[in-house]
C-alpha cells in the first residue's frame, strides 16, 4: 500500500491512459472500423513519426500564440483585478462589462479581431489572451478579497503602509486562486490559438486540423489533435510546477 501511494502520482494515470488506448485499439479492430473514419492509435503515432517535421512547424507556431496569449491575457487580468479590489467603485463600473464581453462566444470574435489585426500572428495572440482572462481575473478578485478582518487588523497594527498590506498578506493569500486560474487559463490558450486559427491563418496546428480534415486525411487529424493536447498537457505540467516552487508554505 505504501509502494502504491509512492508511485501513483504517475502510476494510475498512465494506467488510465493505457487502459483507454487499449479500449479504443479493440473497438476499432472488433468493429473493423475502415482507417478514413477513425485510426487505431498504432495508426496515429505512425503519422506523428511521418509527418514530425510538418507538425513540429505547425505546432511551434500555435505554441508561440497560445503562450504570447497567455502572458498577454493573465497580466491584464491580474491588473484588473488589483484596481478592482482597491476602487469598489471601478468594480461596480466595469466588472460587469467584463462579464458582458465574456459571453461573446470566442468563434463570433475571432473574425472581428481578424478583421482589425489581420492574419498575423497578433490576431491569435489576441484571441487567446482573451480566453485567459476572464477566469483569471474572477479568480485573482477572489483571492485578493480572501483576507480575514482579524488580518487586516493586524497588519493596522503592526503600521503596515497599503502596499505592505497588497504585497505582504493580499499576494500570498491570492496565489492559490491565482495558479488554479492559470491551469484553465494555460489550456484555454491552445483552444484559443487554434479556433482562431481555423478563422484564418496561414501556418498553425488549427490550419493543419482544417486542412487535413477537408482532405480526409484522417490520421493526420488525428496526429494533429494529440500534438495539440500534448501541447497544452505540457503547459499545464509547467504551470503545476511553477506552482509546487511558488507556493511552499501550502500543506498537502
Amino acid at each position: 500500500m505504501a509502494t502504491l501511494d509512492k508511485h501513483s502520482g504517475w502510476v494510475l494515470p498512465l494506467f488510465g491512459i493505457l487502459s483507454i488506448l487499449a479500449l479504443w485499439a479493440g473497438l476499432i479492430y472488433g468493429f473493423g472500423v475502415q482507417r478514413f473514419v477513425a485510426p487505431s492509435p498504432a495508426g496515429v503515432a505512425s503519422a506523428i513519426w511521418e509527418n514530425r517535421t510538418l507538425l513540429w512547424n505547425n505546432i511551434s507556431v500555435t505554441a508561440g500564440e497560445a503562450i504570447a496569449g497567455f502572458f498577454l491575457g493573465n497580466a491584464i487580468a491580474i491588473v484588473l483585478a488589483t484596481i478592482f479590489v482597491h476602487s469598489q467603485l471601478v468594480n461596480r463600473m466595469y466588472f460587469p462589462v467584463v462579464v458582458i464581453f465574456h459571453t461573446i462566444p470566442i468563434v463570433a470574435l475571432s473574425p472581428v479581431l481578424i478583421l482589425i489585426f489581420g492574419l498575423s500572428p497578433l490576431s491569435k495572440v489576441m484571441v487567446a489572451a482573451i480566453i485567459c482572462l476572464f477566469p483569471t481575473l474572477v479568480n485573482m478578485v477572489r483571492g485578493l478579497q480572501s483576507t480575514t478582518l482579524s488580518e487586516l487588523e493586524l497588519m493596522s497594527i503592526l503600521s503596515a503602509s497599503k502596499a505592505e498590506v497588497f504585497f505582504k498578506l493580499r499576494v500570498p493569500k491570492s496565489l492559490p486562486f491565482l495558479f488554479a486560474a492559470l491551469k484553465i487559463a494555460c489550456t484555454t490558450s491552445v483552444i484559443g490559438a487554434i479556433v482562431s486559427e481555423w478563422i484564418g491563418a496561414e501556418r498553425g496546428i488549427g490550419m493543419l486540423i482544417i486542412q487535413s480534415t477537408f482532405e480526409y486525411r484522417t490520421e493526420l487529424l488525428y496526429a494533429s489533435i494529440a500534438t495539440s493536447s500534448a501541447l497544452a498537457l505540457c503547459l499545464f505540467g509547467i504551470v503545476s510546477l511553477i506552482e509546487r516552487f511558488a507556493i511552499r508554505w501550502r500543506t498537502g
